[in-house]
């Protein structure tokens, strides 16, 4: 299962950003292999639709699941949309959110 976490930077000991539409990074991590794709957001500066525009991002690299701080409102209409989980209230390092939602050897 792919699972992308909101990172302010490229590696699992980055720490998890907890602004959704506007984090540095997207973590994409294979929860099997532990495989780590950083991608940049290139929407963290846009002025509005940062959020919803991620998603689409997000989807297109076929993640399952999102951790994360808190997504705006329309950032999590358009993830439930896409049928793609939400974990939010994500604290700490990548690593020890991909620990607190069960991925062992993160």
């Amino acid at each position: 299962m792919r699972i992308a976490v909101t990172a302010k930077g490229t590696t699992l000991d980055s720490p998890v950003e907890p602004r959704f539409g506007r984090c540095a990074h997207v973590l994409l991590v294979d929860s099997t292999g532990m495989g780590v794709e950083a991608l940049p957001n290139p929407y963290a500066q846009e002025s509005g639709g940062a959020g919803s525009r991620l998603v689409s991002l997000i989807a297109d690299h076929g993640a399952a699941v999102v951790l994360t701080g808190s997504p705006g409102p329309n950032a999590f209409t358009a993830l439930e949309a896409a049928g793609i989980r939400t974990v939010t209230g994500c604290t700490g390092t990548v690593r020890q959110a991909l620990e607190a939602f069960g991925v062992r050897g993160a």
